[in-house]
Formats: C-alpha cells, sequence, structure tokens
C-alpha cells in the first residue's frame, strides 16, 4: 500500500479548532484502512502510537516487521473507554478498577490476565495483556469507529527513540505503513507508566508519565522493579 502523510494544523489534546473538519475526514480514512488490515500511526497523549486492528492477526503481524521487534514481545492494546476492559480480561479486580477511575484516561498502563479474545500474537504467548485508555481524541475516535482495540505500540524501529512528531514517524517507518496521521508534537512526550497487577502485589514494570508517588496514593503497596 501507499503511505498516505496526513497533514492537518497542530491541535491541543480534545480542543476543536479550525482544522477540525479536516481531522474528521483523516480518522475517517484512517478507520477504513484499519478494517482493511492496514496500518496506521497516529498521534497519543504520550508518544506516536503505531497501530492495527488487536483481532487481525496479519495487521498484528505487520507491526512486528514495520518495527523490527522480536515476535515473542508482548504489544499493548489501546481501548476507547472502561466498558471495554470487560472484554479483554478474565476478570477486572478492584485494583485495576480504583486505578482506571483515577488515571484513564492517562498515561498508565496496566497488565492483566487476558480473555479468549485476545490473540497470543498481541501477548507473545503469554497469558496476560497491556492495555490502557489514552487521553487523546484521535486514537479514541479510532477505537470508537473499528469497534476494537488497536494495538498500541510506539510508532518507531525498535531500539530507536520513540517518535515525537509526525516527522519523525515519517523518517522512520513512514515508507512502510498506510497512513501518518499529523496531529502536531505529542503533548506528553514521555511514555506511560506500567504497572502490573496480576501478581500478589501491584508491580510497576515501567516508570513513565505517572510518577510512584501517584500511584501510591491509590495502591500503597506497590512494588518497583
Amino acid at each position: 500500500m501507499l503511505c498516505y502523510t496526513i497533514l492537518i494544523r497542530k491541535m491541543r489534546v480534545g480542543r476543536v479548532n479550525r482544522s477540525n473538519s479536516d481531522l474528521e475526514k483523516q480518522i475517517k480514512k484512517a478507520i477504513s484502512i484499519l478494517k482493511k488490515g492496514g496500518v496506521v500511526a497516529y498521534p497519543t497523549d504520550t508518544v506516536y502510537g503505531l497501530g492495527a486492528c488487536m483481532t487481525d492477526t496479519a495487521a498484528v503481524d505487520r507491526i512486528f516487521q514495520v518495527k523490527g521487534r522480536p515476535k515473542g514481545m508482548a504489544l499493548p492494546v489501546l481501548l476507547a473507554d472502561k466498558v471495554q476492559m470487560e472484554s479483554i480480561l478474565t476478570s477486572v479486580p478492584l485494583s485495576a478498577r480504583r486505578l482506571a477511575d483515577e488515571f484513564f484516561p492517562g498515561a498508565l498502563t496496566i497488565i492483566l490476565p487476558k480473555s479468549n479474545s485476545v490473540p497470543d500474537i498481541i501477548t507473545g504467548g503469554g497469558r496476560t495483556v497491556a492495555f490502557r485508555i489514552p487521553d487523546h481524541r484521535v486514537p479514541l475516535a479510532l477505537i470508537k469507529g473499528l469497534g476494537k482495540p488497536i494495538v498500541g505500540t510506539s510508532a518507531n524501529l525498535s531500539g530507536q527513540p520513540s517518535a515525537l512528531t509526525a516527522a519523525e514517524v515519517q523518517a522512520q517507518i513512514g515508507d512502510k505503513i498506510d497512513m501518518v496521521i499529523d496531529g502536531g508534537r505529542c503533548p506528553g512526550g514521555i511514555e506511560s507508566t506500567v504497572i502490573d497487577l496480576s501478581g500478589k502485589k501491584p508491580v510497576v514494570r515501567r516508570q513513565g508519565a505517572i510518577s510512584i508517588e501517584k500511584l501510591r496514593k491509590i495502591l500503597p503497596d506497590i512494588i518497583i522493579v
């Protein structure tokens, strides 16, 4: 497929401006590409993401190829709302609900045991899945339009810096994907904090945009690794 670079004026998260109608058209086009098994890059509240439909294993496999990422490494997924948590998890514990109420949408990724709806290619054959709800209108619109969660990995080559602008995405992988939505520079710039709730105690697997201090206000017994 050809790579389409969509140029829109820089906009703040959730802010409607005179580019709004153009943005809606581009989102509609991106949803169509995702439904056909395509791969798109999009701005989020942290860094640029690289997405495909979570249940389209061929499209997910392509993401591994684009990034040069080993197949055994799990990929995170993005949800549109807290209701979708029920569809990808075996159960939603109270700890996850409390964190979701406080930090979703936002830059927190939670790890929990997956349901059968999540393909093994997403989890690297593991029993858990990493997910979050982004605080950015573009990925939320993509997920709602597609009707399914999307892959939420960073839009860069494995081992290279995360992309904060569409130009950085284009330079690294632009010729390998089907669309780059240019939403300006990502406002976060720091990747999400990752917390694992699949064990007996909550474990922070990656420190990021949400501080440990904020997390401990909700779950005091957090362990950092």
